[in-house]
């Protein structure tokens, strides 16, 4: 595929944002909870060439701390309620809440990452020293 090809970005993110292959949409992107499939089993895209990092954590966080933690501090019994109930009531949801959205923040940013053609070069030059 030529580096002129241009990628559909709201689809690819889109297609990972759902758990699938950016490429097809087909087939499974996450092998586990966060484990990336090393290919996809329709179309055979090289999946595991698109490096997410730390991105959508960080991108997670961003989103739970400014769409959910911020609105909570306006309501008067976060700061009325007494701690041992405040602290448990507030914190369980929002781990589940982050939990809920990492992984399809995560196929989002996968699918940012295929429309922008964007791979991991390194990994190739690091197998290449594991297999010396």
């Amino acid at each position: 595929m030529s580096d002129s090809f241009r990628r559909p970005f709201l689809p690819s993110m889109s297609r990972g944002a759902r758990g699938r292959c950016p490429s097809c949409g087909k087939g499974r992107l996450f092998r586990a909870y966060l484990k990336v499939e090393a290919e996809c089993h329709a179309c055979g895209c090289d999946l595991a060439r698109f490096p997410a990092d730390d991105g959508p954590a960080y991108f997670t966080i961003l989103l739970v701390g400014h769409l959910v933690v911020v609105p909570i501090l306006f309501f008067p019994i976060i700061w009325q309620a007494p701690v041992i109930y405040t602290v448990p009531a507030t914190l369980i949801p929002l781990a589940a809440i982050t939990l809920a959205l990492l992984p399809r923040v995560k196929g989002a940013f996968i699918g940012l990452l295929y429309a922008l053609n964007v791979k991991d070069t390194d990994a190739e030059l690091h197998t290449a020293d594991v297999l010396k």
